[in-house]
This record gives C-alpha cells, structure tokens and sequence, in this order.
C-alpha cells in the first residue's frame, strides 16, 4: 500500500487518490506544422523510467485537487515537487 503525501491534507492512503500520467510535455510551438507521427508522439508517447518520475495526482476523496509529486518507480518513494504549479 502507498502513502501519498497530499500538499493540502498530508499523508494518505492510495485508494484516495487517482493517477494523473507523467507531467505533461509542452505543447507544441507550431502545431499545424506537425504532421501525424508527430501528434501521436506528443498525445501517446510517455516517460518510462527505472527511477524518479514526476507525475500528477488528484486527491478524489480528500480536498479534489491535482498536484505533483515526484515518485521514484523502482521504490514507490513520493517526495514533493518545489515547482508544483496549480494545472490540470
């Protein structure tokens, strides 16, 4: 079982959050100028890595709102992301 750490509840259990993927990578500058590979690399296409990850969460049974963390996918270990910014 997960601990998550909410920003604005503190620590919690997984079952009351639902995983938001990978920060998103910005949008593309010029995107009529992509053709379709190019938007499916940007729509589809995500981060895997063996090691720290950021990723946003909504905490759906607490206070409902998205943050980001940075969670280490080998050891499941959250920490905090200084730069969190409110998205969506």
């Amino acid at each position: 079982m997960l601990l998550i750490p909410c920003p604005h509840c503190g620590p919690r259990d997984e079952v009351e959050f639902r995983y938001g993927g990978q920060v998103r990578p910005a949008y593309p500058e010029n995107p009529a100028a992509l053709d379709d590979a190019a938007w499916a690399d940007y729509l589809f296409m995500r981060d895997n890595p063996a090691g720290e990850f950021r990723e946003r969460w909504v905490h759906t049974a607490g206070c409902r709102r998205w943050f980001t963390v940075v969670r280490n996918t080998a050891t499941n270990e959250f920490r905090s992301d200084e730069s969190d910014e409110e998205q969506v």
